[in-house]
């Protein structure tokens, strides 16, 4: 059975990674997870200095998900640059750095930097906002992300480029048409969704930012509905996540469209989840006599 796949260059051994800001910077997980299993790592978002995020309480577990609002806390690429990444390089398993800035300036000197030290993918975070435009998000304002992907594009000549695209929009489609006609290589769906819970006895939200991001099963069907759309409007790979607990979860996704999926929220409640799926996608193809997982991709019966 081949499970390998491809993300524009980039050549994975098997369609599963991790998503952003839920696996660290590999080295948390592995005591759990042999991280050369992984079809890739995607560490938790970058900037260009160090950030400590927002107060605590940051997490709060829902019904069917989860709630954060960690405020994008990581240690600054030089620090990354400097023990982070010697560690990760020590497995044989492709490295996609997740970022993110208040400008576009930022992106396009962070993006340049990380091609320079030639990691494979970069993904750039667009649930940003934008301050020299008055907090306008990148990923919800098309000409503010039609610019921001050129700028970058033109910056990364090695790694590949992906864009994590957000689902506070009308029809994600269009934004995943701006994304593939301005260079990204590919495309990854979706962030989180804005959420909010309030503590009924003290009347005092359940997180000190007030609101969160809500991932997990609470989101899963409408990111499988995005990638669906997002499959019929664009050529480039689309990497879909969103709620995924299982293979099945996954395969789910890439009949929907998607090439390689990423796993989230699930390594929190089981660390180990991404290598069960993978041996869950091999069981299935296994049964369905799938030699090639490329066969799922868009494999939905209409």
């Amino acid at each position: 059975m081949d499970l390998r796949v491809n993300i524009g260059k980039l050549k994975l051994k098997n369609p599963v990674m991790t998503a952003s800001g839920t696996f660290g910077y590999g080295e948390e997980y592995s005591e759990f997870v042999d991280l050369n299993k992984l079809g890739a790592i995607v560490v938790k978002g970058l900037s260009l200095k160090p950030m400590e995020g927002n107060p605590s309480p940051r997490i709060y577990e829902t019904p069917c998900g989860m709630l954060n609002a960690i405020g994008l806390q990581n240690v600054g690429v030089k620090e990354f640059l400097k023990t982070k990444l010697p560690y990760i390089r020590k497995f044989d398993t492709k490295l996609i750095v997740n970022i993110f800035g208040n400008t576009i300036q930022e992106y396009v000197k962070l993006s340049h930097i990380l091609d320079n030290a030639s990691v494979d993918g970069i993904e750039l975070n667009v649930s940003c906002p934008n301050i020299k435009k008055g907090g306008i998000f990148f990923g919800t304002d098309k000409k503010i992300l039609q610019k921001l992907i050129s700028k970058v594009r033109a910056s990364v000549s090695n790694a590949v480029l992906i864009t994590k695209l957000s689902p506070n929009v009308s029809y994600i489609q269009e934004f995943a048409k701006i994304a593939e006609e301005c260079g990204s290589d590919a495309v990854s769906l979706i962030n989180t969704i804005p959420g909010m819970a309030i503590d009924i006895k003290t009347r005092r939200p359940r997180i000190a930012n007030i609101t969160g991001g809500l991932s997990g099963p609470a989101i899963k069907p409408i990111a499988v509905r995005m990638v669906y759309e997002t499959f019929r409007a664009v050529k480039i790979p689309i990497i879909g996540m969103g709620g995924i607990m299982n293979s099945g979860d996954a395969i789910e996704f890439m009949l929907a469209g998607a090439a390689a999926v990423a796993v989230g929220t699930a390594s929190f409640v089981n660390p180990s989840t991404t290598i069960d799926i993978i041996n869950g996608i091999e069981s299935f193809m296994a049964e369905n006599s799938i030699t090639d997982l490329k066969e799922l991709t868009g494999g939905i019966k209409i």
